[in-house]
């Protein structure tokens, strides 16, 4: 949505807003169903090779999700913040943002994917991989670290696209590179068409070579100074000098920073969460991790209509809109919300088939199973949560999805884990009945700082 799109919402109908949301949330939808179904596929495949498989790649997933927390502090605020220059036509300030984040994120990525190569058994050891987890998952490890420089350039310049209203781009640039995957797993993990067979590794290869065409084609995408959100949209121009710009890095640290602190609370949260899992054995672990991995497509529309919603919640706010951005933020979400109902659904009544995908092992297919028909209960609630953040974010506001994160988190899940899993003895059942009190209780708190429309001074 560009500039002029903001301006024509002045006279719009719910209908007219409808259509803008469907028109920036349907691409990123569309990328992040085939991400999601991708990473679904590799697990399936991955899950061939049996239980401690499937833990080796489901453990490393919160270290490296809790070592990204700096780049999503410069995700958040580079959206925000372009988003509101598109909003004000100023592409200036706009190029400036994307020029110093792209900076940031090269140099940090480099450092946090030379600590996991390095230190990529111990992170293993901590997370309470066990003797025939533990090769597996320090090979995988290693190899998805060294992929982390190109894949946080990607998701930095996706993000100053997104933020221009441009979710076409990244939706085809992550299209191929998630083809890419599927490729790579199938020639790498089973030794097709002359590869080697590496197993676990060969995932790991297959996702690091994606990650690597990614990143070209993101950095070739962004410096081609060419429209982006359409006619009228913001030029944004990387050809200045690559120096520092504190007061700009400043600014968006400023609005990312408790976003930073979110995904802190929240990828640390989940670290302890997986130790706990973790120690009611490999098959237990393994239906967990499943569940997990069918559990993230109902993150996707929550995730792309919150895209959604920040970009225009953005947008309107820089062009003095605050009564349109509102609106925007409500029909987003009640469009996300009808379809992870739909997804709430499969989860209850077709659980068992879904898991049948991954494994033939009925104790892991009974567990996993249930898993989900538990979470399919909180979808509506859960895309709620996700949706409205991402409204709230896109005004700045990112110190109540922050708040959020911290009770729903250390206060219920963690706590409630420990109480149903331990002293009511309700193994993973117990897990996952924290795990759906968490989202319930962080959409009543989002939905409620929604209300009060405080939001909409954020950054005045």
């Amino acid at each position: 949505m560009s500039a002029v799109d903001s301006e024509e919402l002045a006279g719009a109908s719910p209908a007219d807003i409808r259509s803008r949301v469907i028109k920036l949330a349907g691409p990123a939808l569309m990328e992040m169903l085939l991400l999601t179904t991708v990473q679904m596929i590799d697990m399936i495949m991955v899950g061939r090779l049996g239980a401690p498989a499937i833990a080796a790649v489901g453990l490393t997933n919160q270290p490296i999700f809790f070592s990204l927390a700096i780049f999503v502090a410069l995700n958040v605020g580079t959206m925000a913040l372009v988003a509101r220059y598109a909003g004000a036509r100023e592409p200036e300030k706009a190029s400036e943002v994307a020029r110093q984040t792209l900076i940031i994120t090269s140099a940090f990525g480099l450092v946090v994917a030379v600590l996991g190569m390095i230190f990529a058994e111990k992170v293993m050891l901590f997370m309470g991989a066990r003797p025939e987890v533990l090769p597996l998952g320090t090979v995988f490890f290693r190899i998805i670290s060294f992929s982390l420089i190109f894949s946080t350039i990607s998701t930095s310049a996706s993000a100053v696209l997104r933020g221009c209203g441009d979710t076409r781009t990244p939706m085809k640039v992550n299209m191929l590179a998630n083809l890419l995957v599927i490729a790579g797993d199938y020639l790498l993990i089973y030794g097709k068409f002359g590869f080697p067979a590496l197993g676990v590794a060969g995932a790991g290869w297959a996702t690091a070579a994606a990650r690597i065409v990614a990143a070209a084609l993101f950095i070739f995408a962004v410096v081609q100074e060419r429209p982006v959100g359409g006619p009228g949209g913001v030029r944004i121009n990387l050809g200045g000098p690559c120096r520092l710009n504190l007061p700009v890095i400043r600014q968006i640290v400023n609005i990312g920073f408790p976003s930073a602190l979110e995904q802190l609370i929240l990828q640390g949260g989940l670290i302890v969460f997986v130790r706990v899992v973790a120690g009611l054995g490999t098959t237990t672990y393994a239906a967990h991790q499943i569940a997990l991995n069918v559990l993230s497509l109902s993150f996707t529309p929550g995730q792309a209509f919150g895209i959604a919603a920040t970009a225009l919640v953005g947008q309107n706010l820089g062009a003095n809109r605050p009564d349109w951005a509102e609106q925007c933020g409500y029909e987003t979400r009640r469009l996300g919300t009808a379809l992870c109902s739909i997804m709430g659904l499969v989860f209850i009544f077709f659980g068992s088939y879904i898991v049948r995908l991954y494994t033939a092992d009925p104790e892991v297919i009974r567990q996993g199973a249930m898993a989900l028909k538990i979470i399919g209960v909180v979808q509506p609630a859960q895309s709620s949560q996700f949706i409205l953040a991402g409204g709230l974010r896109g005004a700045g506001d990112t110190r109540w999805p922050l708040m959020a994160t911290a009770v729903g988190i250390w206060g219920i899940r963690l706590s409630l884990a420990h109480l149903l899993i331990f002293g009511l003895h309700l193994g993973l059942e117990g897990a996952w009945v924290a795990i759906a009190i968490d989202q319930f209780s962080r959409s009543l708190l989002i939905s409620y700082r929604y209300r009060t429309g405080r939001w909409k001074e954020a950054l005045v």
